[in-house]
């Protein structure tokens, strides 16, 4: 029974690791998070499928339309059993993980450029 509860600990330290360093999340855990991931562990809920979910909702996240009012960060990790559920039904393709993973890095890369270009041209005008 040790390998099992260590398991599980591994297991929900990993998870809840990638989840606070999901971009859009508030980066703190709570009480309700860890008996998520205790129960996405005892449904047998690989690694790999809860951090495809984290990446397919990180991105749909970020693909919105330029002029769509800001979102509010993530506050649980309940917020992504549904895309969880999604990816469970539905694996992603071979390679689509690789594929979303590049529009983020893309999306990360002008965002940082855009900041870039603010700081270098002041403070932001206040009307």
């Amino acid at each position: 029974m040790q390998t099992n509860t260590s398991d599980l600990r591994q297991y929900t330290a990993q998870l809840l690791d990638l989840y606070r360093h999901t971009p859009g999340t508030l980066g703190r855990l709570r009480r309700e998070d860890r008996r998520l991931a205790v129960d996405l562990h005892h449904r047998g809920v690989s690694l790999r499928t809860v951090a495809e979910a984290f990446l397919l909702a990180t991105v749909r996240r970020c693909l919105r339309a330029s002029d769509a009012a800001p979102l509010t960060p993530v506050r649980s990790l309940h917020y992504f059993v549904p895309v969880i559920e999604e990816v469970l039904t539905n694996p992603l393709p071979p390679g689509y993980s690789e594929y979303l993973k590049g529009k983020l890095d893309k999306i990360r890369t002008a965002h940082d450029e855009a900041i870039s270009k603010d700081s270098l041209g002041g403070s932001p005008k206040m009307d």
